[in-house]
């Protein structure tokens, strides 16, 4: 199982933990929600639980995920995106079947 960030999701991750002057990394989760049924939730990690699972990207930029999200997030690749003025980050999941049109929610 692994989780993998790009160089520019590391870039954008590592510049905001600098800024906020502390934390353990990034938290990468889903949740209930939406019109397929699952939505992407990101927060920073002060305190990592002992069933985390922690995996390490581009200059050290940890990502600590729960055992139940990491089921639907096995091989997936956090980016970080720049579309004219719009910038976000983007999740590169294998295990989806399919998106809702608006892009909020997904479905494995």
């Amino acid at each position: 199982m692994a989780i993998t960030m790009t160089d520019a999701a590391a870039e954008h991750v590592a510049r905001y933990m600098e800024k906020r002057g502390h934390g353990a990394g990034i938290r990468l989760g889903v949740r209930t929600s939406g019109c397929s049924g699952m939505a992407y939730v990101l927060e920073f990690v002060d305190d990592v639980q002992d069933e985390d699972q922690i995996f390490s990207g581009p200059q050290d930029v940890k990502i600590v995920i729960d055992p139940k999200s990491l089921l639907y997030l096995d091989g997936t690749e956090l980016d970080f995106v720049k579309e004219g003025l719009n910038e976000g980050f983007k999740f590169n999941n294998p295990n989806v079947s399919s998106e809702c049109g608006c892009g909020e929610s997904f479905n494995v």
